[in-house]
């Protein structure tokens, strides 16, 4: 009997596109839209979720998608993203040619450090390369997402495409925050802008566009061809201002694989939380009943790493000093004594102490908040110690002249900001 050929859509086949993908994480930006919260954290190493950071969702996407070698390009402020993947994301078997590597800035290519997203894979093309992958999958690493790369494969050696970029729909007014894509009605890539004022909308949804999500996927030695044309030019060397285009002008068959669900064709849950208000409102959402992010979900599950904590604890039970949390996620090592917590999340080893209100905040890892402190509509970075009877969130005019106010009114609170205030 003659043997019927894989479908691209078979599981089998699907596997063996993913084995033999290399993932290219880009996680050397500075996120400069969070202003102090990436003073002294690249973006990607970011917390979020109450126990995550930032880059296990690209990296979990990954693994859970049977990609095993992952390459992490590092450049700003990188020490914790570094340390967190040698913790978090060690347990993969070189001997079976799997991995996850950190790999720095190292001025491959003569003097200069990154110059763009795209001379960041160049100067790192002779390591991919070495590991003779037949795609190279290019991921953010600073977006929240889950995603199964491999229907995105599948899909990119069906239509026998030389470059599939991975795209949502964002609102039109938000076009100068990502690349726009025009596509046609088979979503053949016609026209690509980054981040333009006045963009493609699409057919149809004039206050829509069809945005970059930063996911690429290449055809090794037609990446290896494109990133060499790019160095040699004149260009910013970035994929989005210069190699995306330049293919797209020319005969290059680049398509648009839609991110949305299989079977109902709605758009899935995919976040860009590049500003502070878009930080935290991402982080709050998981507080609802039923979240559009499932971080409970077991066939597709969110690796990290922790410290081993002790349970959260909520002690004291007196009219005006009750430890208590209200639709609210409470991680590992918080202790609650009297204080009362509503729509708010908190990483872990918080402590908040009795007759203080913690309400729509998210409260990152070691905390420390005083007693009878007021904290509302606010961020409070890892390691800041709030002093007895401080209020936050309650008098924005105050709280701008002290620390970041955002324009949605959300207050950002560092340890530096502390640090600095009159004693």
């Amino acid at each position: 009997m003659m043997r019927q050929p894989a479908r691209a859509s078979s599981g089998r086949y699907v596997s063996r596109l993913t084995g033999g993908t290399l993932a290219v994480i880009m996680a050397g930006g500075r996120g400069e839209r969070l202003k102090d919260l990436t003073a002294n954290r690249c973006k990607p190493a970011t917390p979020f979720g109450g126990k995550f950071r930032i880059i296990d969702f690209v990296l979990s996407n990954c693994v859970n998608s049977g990609i095993r070698q992952i390459s992490i390009l590092t450049q700003y402020k990188a020490q914790s993203l570094i340390a967190h993947a040698q913790h978090g994301w060690s347990y993969l078997r070189g001997e079976f040619g799997e991995f996850v590597e950190v790999v720095p800035a190292q001025q491959q290519c003569g003097p200069d450090w990154y110059r763009g997203t795209a001379d960041a894979v160049y100067q790192n093309i002779e390591l991919i390369l070495s590991h003779r992958p037949k795609h190279v999958l290019v991921l953010a690493g600073d977006h929240i997402y889950k995603m199964d790369y491999g229907p995105m494969i599948a899909y990119h050696v069906e239509k026998g495409a030389d470059i599939t970029m991975g795209v949502v729909e964002v609102p039109a007014s938000e076009s100068r925050h990502f690349g726009v894509l025009t596509a046609t009605e088979w979503n053949r890539v016609t026209k690509f802008t980054e981040k333009p004022a006045v963009p493609d909308t699409l057919p149809g949804k004039p206050e829509s566009i069809l945005a970059s999500m930063g996911i690429y996927v290449f055809n090794t030695r037609l990446l290896e061809m494109l990133l060499k044309e790019d160095a040699a030019s004149s260009s910013s060397h970035d994929f989005g201002k210069d190699i995306l285009p330049k293919a797209i002008a020319g005969t290059l068959q680049v398509f648009a694989y839609p991110f949305q669900d299989v079977q109902t064709r709605a758009q899935s849950y995919w976040r860009d939380v590049g500003t502070l208000d878009a930080y935290y409102e991402a982080n709050l959402e998981l507080v609802h009943v039923a979240p559009e992010l499932n971080i409970y979900d077991e066939d597709w599950p969110i690796w990290t790493y922790q410290v081993h904590q002790p349970p959260a604890k909520f002690i004291l039970d007196e009219e005006g000093r009750r430890g208590l949390a209200i639709n609210s996620m409470v991680s590992g090592g918080c202790i609650i004594s009297g204080a009362h917590v509503n729509q708010s999340l908190l990483f872990s080893n918080v402590r908040v102490e009795e007759r203080s209100t913690i309400e729509r905040a998210v409260i990152l890892p070691n905390v420390q908040i005083g007693a009878g402190c007021g904290v509302r509509g606010a961020i409070i970075d890892e390691g800041s110690e709030i002093p007895d009877g401080m209020q936050i969130g309650v008098d924005l005019e105050a709280d701008a002249r002290r620390f970041l106010v955002t324009e949605k009114g959300i207050v950002l609170v560092t340890s530096e900001m502390l640090r600095r205030l009159p004693p």
